[in-house]
């Protein structure tokens, strides 16, 4: 679905860092996916609009591969699941449905959590908070303190004539012929491109130019195995500010 602008989803530009917190640069390339099977599985997202739903899947498999160094991949049937608890989708509909939006898929992991296992039981996240997608290298600082960010884009009708190419970059013509958003993780980046992996594939890169011109909105996740792992978060931010940052969307 189109993007949302909800007031209370904190942003990185008003994260008030901790004093005397410094920032090091990250490193100039990074893949958090390196090592992963190439074909990670496309959580339904050939036949429904998921995809914000199939992203956050293989999110966890990029977090579990390097926090336990093996990637864990749910049954298909969770992400459908999660995608019919946020949307309303009645899988007995068919069809697409109606497409998930970034930001309430993000409120409902922060506050339900998605399914996993056999449904029941429930994984979380700490925090999220968007990230100005005008601003490359603070993209990159998340990546690598977080393990991925999450984005959402506008889709040139060139990346969907046929098998879309390896490499995703602004067309020559017809740029503006839009053919609807998508959403993807990017688990990686180097001083050019940005590594993605949609479609259960992680061998995608994006260009600058193309992130440039079709990302529309970016954000940085806290995934509690993650900081447990590398003691990490982003902007120099402790876990418990940035827990608080949540509190005007938490339901309770």
């Amino acid at each position: 679905g189109p993007r949302k602008f909800n007031p209370v989803v904190p942003h990185r530009d008003s994260l008030v860092l901790t004093p005397g917190a410094i920032l090091t640069p990250p490193p100039i390339v990074r893949n958090w996916a390196d090592g992963l099977p190439d074909d990670l599985g496309m959580f339904a997202n050939d036949t429904q609009g998921d995809c914000v739903d199939a992203g956050f899947y293989h999110a966890l498999q990029v977090w579990s591969f390097n926090t336990f160094g093996v990637p864990i991949t749910e049954d298909v049937a969770r992400a459908l699941q999660l995608y019919s608890e946020t949307t309303g989708w009645n899988p007995a509909q068919g069809g697409e449905g109606p497409g998930s939006v970034i930001q309430d898929v993000l409120t409902y992991l922060l506050n339900v959590g998605a399914p996993i296992g056999d449904g029941t039981q429930r994984h979380k996240i700490d925090a999220f908070f968007e990230i100005d997608p005008k601003k490359n290298m603070d993209v990159r600082y998340e990546i690598d303190a977080c393990g991925l960010v999450k984005i959402g884009f506008n889709v040139p009708s060139s990346l969907m004539d046929g098998e879309p190419p390896l490499v995703w970059d602004v067309p020559k013509t017809n740029k503006n012929d839009i053919v609807g958003g998508h959403d993807v993780i990017l688990p990686g980046y180097d001083p050019e491109v940005f590594n993605l992996i949609s479609w259960g594939r992680k061998d995608y890169v994006m260009t600058e130019d193309f992130f440039n011109t079709y990302v529309d909105e970016a954000y940085a996740i806290i995934d509690p195995d993650w900081i447990n792992a590398n003691g990490t978060t982003p902007a120099g931010l402790t876990l418990a500010q940035l827990q608080a940052t949540m509190q005007a969307l938490k339901n309770n």
